[in-house]
């Protein structure tokens, strides 16, 4: 016969841990706003469904924008000239947002690394409008001698070839001030990764005798392999999306071309809509709101490619 005392035990009901009221609160608040986030992304979805079903239904001989040809025949110069663009800005950001967070998280002093690190954040801060204007009377007029170089000595490239702008105001461009514009979250979220790496490990490769770079290479970037993948995918998503700086920078002709400094220029999903929603009507704001919703699954099966990537590398993450 079991001890009293372990009988007791035994028989004696399960307290559930008290809840205090903050605790509560918080819970349901973060829950709350959870359900919000998928309540309105379920809304926009069906938004665009709806009022997207007229274009593939319409007539293309008596559709505004289609002008008799189909809408996947419409809307595919549109979904060439995003991707490329937001394409080149990637290309172009990704290593100078690296390099800058390696700079302020690995070798600048304190102080200016809190300065540049705070300027570097400032950016993100202007408005897009800003951006465009910026590089539609400006930084198009610096870059267009530098246009006329490439054409004369690597015009036997494919992208360089053909007649350059006299404005400077081509995709190159565009994708430049969209490269400028998605800087700042990639840097971020690439520095607080590369500080988030163990001292320990850096500690280890310096004690083995590797060089800085070597420690880098080996202890930082393994450990921030996932973080820095997400911040890229994350800065596509937005060059994705941008329409003001892209819309006031380009000539845009709706063209299907690799080169990028003539003025026969691809026009993004986000441009085409702006310029033409003014003047739309009937059938014609379907056509855009269906291009807007191609819009949204690009950028979507880009967020969850980026997800996935992630979550491969995460099992071989230094953090591991």
């Amino acid at each position: 016969m079991p001890p009293t005392s372990d009988l007791a035990t035994d028989q004696a009901p399960t307290r559930r841990p008290m809840r205090r009221r903050g605790d509560l609160v918080f819970s349901s608040t973060a829950l709350g706003a959870g359900i919000i986030i998928l309540i309105v992304l379920a809304a926009v979805t069906l938004f665009l469904i709806v009022e997207s079903v007229p274009a593939f239904t319409a007539n293309p001989d008596e559709t505004q924008f289609l002008s008799g040809e189909p809408f996947w025949q419409y809307v595919w110069p549109f979904v060439f000239g995003t991707l490329w663009a937001s394409i080149i800005a990637l290309v172009v950001a990704t290593p100078l947002a690296i390099g800058i967070a390696l700079f302020i998280s690995h070798y600048a002093p304190r102080r200016l690394a809190s300065a540049l690190g705070y300027i570097i954040d400032l950016l993100a801060a202007i408005p897009s409008v800003v951006y465009g204007l910026w590089g539609a009377l400006v930084f198009s007029q610096i870059l267009q001698p530098f246009y006329v170089w490439l054409n004369e000595n690597l015009g036997w490239i494919p992208f360089f070839a053909g007649a350059v702008s006299p404005t400077g105001r081509t995709i190159l461009t565009a994708s430049l001030v969209l490269a400028v514009m998605i800087l700042p979250i990639m840097t971020a979220i690439t520095r607080e990764v590369f500080l988030q790496t163990p001292v320990l490990h850096e500690e280890a490769a310096l004690a083995l005798g590797a060089t800085r770079w070597e420690m880098i290479r080996m202890a930082v970037f393994p450990f921030a392999r996932g973080g820095m993948v997400s911040g890229a995918m994350l800065g596509l998503g937005r060059a994705l999306g941008e329409t003001m700086a892209v819309t006031m920078v380009l000539s845009a002709t709706g063209a299907v071309t690799f080169q990028v400094l003539n003025s026969n220029n691809p026009t993004p999903i986000p441009a085409n809509i702006a310029l033409n929603f003014g003047e739309a009507y009937g059938d014609g704001v379907n056509v855009l709101i269906a291009t807007g919703l191609i819009l949204f699954l690009v950028t979507f099966a880009v967020n969850a490619l980026a997800r996935w990537i992630v979550n491969r590398r995460a099992e071989f993450s230094g953090a591991n």
